[in-house]
């Protein structure tokens, strides 16, 4: 399993360093004069700001007060007199800054810890340790869901665990409602260690122990099915996945390949550069897509056309893609140089910035909007397909059929002349 949502801006502006620098910072004087006024001569100074950032700046006041501060230590003093248990003081202080991220009132909008930090560059690197399945988040049950396996892993050897089944509860507690990232922390752990995950699939609700492993993760999958029509499969975009593409790209083509299907459903997003480079080896020179701030500062992603793809393409796209996925399915469906097969995307037309702190641990926050080539800004409303086929799980659960996967072929083999 794995999951990167955040995508991460390719140019480091000087807005994006000074927010590092004030979160470094941190602390009681974190808002105060002092600091507003020792970032804004950095600003002038060195990064030449303009003045609106300035303005904004400025005007920033913490709402960590002296009113504030006396109503934690008091909380903090009716745990220690009354909870009936004892309670880790790190926990409280993780759960403090947890409650702050979630305040914002933004799921992807969130902190941290160093170990959780330390997982998360792990999985943009293409390895993780956990039980080796790929999850999606169905958004009309509320629970993620089994999308696959990955060779090697403790999920797949159980023999139990079906593609399709909910996790309903991680170590007892229910994950209704949760975030894919939360899920994903709470199933992930050292190499080694186990988790009690309880599913509910076709024969009900079951407990399954298993066992988290290092697992190096396969995020493209290809193969040739028939006539000259090749298939890859783009779990999400990691670091890695770049060079797995284009490997498989380059094998399909050396093969003579007539037609190309991009399958994107359930894929949660990933690295914004990955996704640009990957769609840079399709798209024709032009805008891939760009993001804004709400300070409107505008960056740009372009391609130059030179690998622009010469064969029909289609690109499979459900609920489950999402982000980076979004990205992709926008900018071909802008262009033309595709169509879009299956159901209405996921919608989140937002980008996330990582920003570490000081001990190791992070935060993770919604810096900015992303608009396809044609300056749509999908967030929660999601790509229309051009051709709508709804899945059919009934049929997939009978034989194995996959009916958007069928219908994707035999549109190409008319496009192709096949």
């Amino acid at each position: 399993m794995s999951n990167t949502n955040e995508i991460k801006p390719k140019k480091k502006t000087a807005w994006s360093v000074i927010k590092s620098i004030l979160l470094f910072i941190g602390g009681s004087i974190f808002g105060t004069a002092v600091t507003v006024l020792f970032i804004v001569l950095i600003l002038v100074a060195v990064f030449g700001v303009n003045g609106e950032k300035i303005s904004k700046l400025a005007q920033t006041s913490s709402f960590v007060d002296a009113e504030t501060l006396l109503k934690i230590d008091q909380l903090e003093k009716y745990i220690d007199l009354y909870y009936y248990e004892d309670v880790d003081k790190e926990d409280l202080t993780n759960g403090l800054y947890y409650g702050i991220m979630s305040g914002v009132g933004d799921p992807y909008t969130v902190y941290y810890t160093a170990e959780e930090f330390k997982e998360m560059q792990a999985s943009w690197n293409g390895n993780y340790e956990g039980i080796g399945a790929y999850l999606k988040m169905n958004t009309d049950v509320g629970y993620a869901q089994i999308e696959g396996f990955i060779e090697g892993g403790s999920a797949k050897e159980s023999g139990i665990i079906a593609e399709g089944d909910y996790i309903v509860a991680v170590e007892g507690e229910d994950t209704y409602g949760m975030t894919l990232d939360e899920i994903v922390s709470k199933v992930r752990g050292p190499e080694g260690t186990q988790v009690t995950i309880t599913f509910e699939g076709a024969n009900g609700k079951y407990d399954v122990t298993l066992e988290r492993r290092k697992i190096d993760t396969p995020t493209v999958e290809a193969e040739e099915k028939e006539d000259g029509i090749w298939y890859i499969k783009i779990s999400e975009f990691d670091s890695i996945t770049t060079g797995q593409f284009r490997d498989e790209y380059s094998k399909a083509k050396s093969a003579g390949m007539k037609g190309l299907i991009i399958d994107l459903r359930g894929n949660p997003g990933g690295n914004l550069d990955v996704v640009v480079d990957i769609c840079c080896e399709l798209l024709p020179k032009g805008l891939v897509v760009y993001t804004e701030d709400k300070y409107g500062e505008r960056i740009e992603y372009d391609c130059n056309g030179k690998k622009e793809i010469d064969v029909p393409l289609v690109v499979l796209i459900d609920g489950g893609s999402a982000s980076a996925s979004e990205i992709m399915a926008g900018a071909i469906k802008d262009y033309g140089k595709g169509t879009l097969i299956g159901t209405k995307t996921y919608g989140k037309g937002i980008v996330q910035s990582i920003l570490p702190l000081g001990d190791g641990s992070a935060v993770k926050i919604t810096t900015s909007k992303y608009y396809t080539p044609k300056g749509n800004n999908i967030h929660k409303i999601g790509i229309e397909p051009d051709e709508e086929v709804v899945f059919d799980a009934d049929k997939y659960l009978e034989d194995e059929t996959d009916n958007q996967l069928e219908y994707a072929l035999d549109y190409l083999k008319k496009e192709v002349g096949n």
